[in-house]
């Protein structure tokens, strides 16, 4: 099993017919029990009441900027979670303004929690290591302050060589745990015996870039460096190039070429300008693939797994 990553909105500016506003949840399958939203625009939560998802069981929540479609939901989902009796901690990741914005909500509308609840203002830089996961936020260039952020997961010990065991006469039994876990032991017959030895390979943990809304800007190359899959906005098409870097976002190509140059394995456009319909997406998806033919666009609840 590998994390999850499921499109809860994709619109952006404004919600249509078809998209939600933006958000994203990561499931940490097989890391942890929780799962991490990255932005949270208006109507969110309904969204989540539309899937599998527990609104407990959200542990971190990871906001890109401030502008409203990125976090007009987060007071309904925040008092949600507490009318649902939850009691587990939440920590929300932003940039300055956020901890204003979210208490301000909440006192105004005399709202309780019923969790702990941190706000954490971000600058550049590594968020966290816990030992599984580590996320560094990264810089962009966008209208307001803004980040992207990269989610690396550590490298997972290999597997046992089942021959090698065998060519060794070394038993089955209640040490092989042990012997997974690389640690030392001792067998029955008195052999030392290191795990170590009989590991394959390490395997390499798996990497997620989320981006904010950008320009194209020199620190998306060091975000999205060889990831397995990038998150990037892609607001309107290649025509438009001009009026998109106005007003601080990327075109189809432009996030394409990003994802070629940075070498990633998969790029997952979303963040699509309103005046798109259904009928308009393939045009889009080829103009990426042109540049980026491992590439898709996101509709509202696509998994992906990673």
């Amino acid at each position: 099993m590998g994390m999850e990553l499921t499109f809860l909105g994709t619109s952006a500016g404004v919600p249509t017919k078809d998209r939600n506003v933006t958000s994203m949840l990561l499931d940490l399958i097989g890391i942890r029990k929780n799962y991490w939203v990255f932005d949270c625009g208006e109507g969110t939560q309904y969204r989540i009441l539309n899937s599998p998802f527990k609104p407990s069981k959200i542990e971190k929540i990871f906001i890109t900027h401030l502008h409203g479609d990125h976090i007009f939901g987060l007071p309904g989902l925040l008092c949600s979670r507490s009318m649902g009796g939850s009691t587990d901690p939440l920590t929300i990741y932003g940039p300055k303004g956020l901890k204003q914005y979210i208490e301000t909500a909440l006192s105004l509308s005399s709202s309780y929690m019923t969790y702990p609840l941190e706000i954490i203002e971000i600058e550049e830089g590594q968020l966290f290591d816990d030992g599984k996961l580590i996320v560094t936020a990264y810089s962009l260039d966008h209208r307001v302050e803004c980040y992207g952020y990269r989610i690396e997961e550590y490298a997972k010990l290999g597997a046992l060589n089942a021959d090698k065991l065998a060519r060794d006469n070394i038993p089955r039994g209640p040490w092989m745990l042990a012997l997974k876990q690389g640690k030392q032991i001792q067998l029955d017959d008195g052999r030392e015996v290191n795990g170590t030895d009989y590991l394959e390979e390490p395997r390499k943990g798996k990497v997620v870039a989320i981006f904010g809304d950008t320009i194209p800007t020199p620190n998306a190359l060091l975000l999205a460096k060889d990831a397995d899959v990038m998150v990037h906005e892609t607001t309107l098409e290649a025509e438009f190039e001009d009026k998109a870097n106005e007003r601080g976002h990327s075109t189809t190509r432009q996030a394409a070429l990003l994802a070629r140059q940075a070498g990633v394995k998969r790029f997952i456009a979303t963040h699509i300008s309103a005046r798109y319909g259904p009928q308009d997406i393939p045009r889009l998806l080829a103009e990426c693939q042109a540049e980026f033919p491992a590439t898709e666009i996101a509709e509202d609840y696509l998994t992906i797994k990673i």
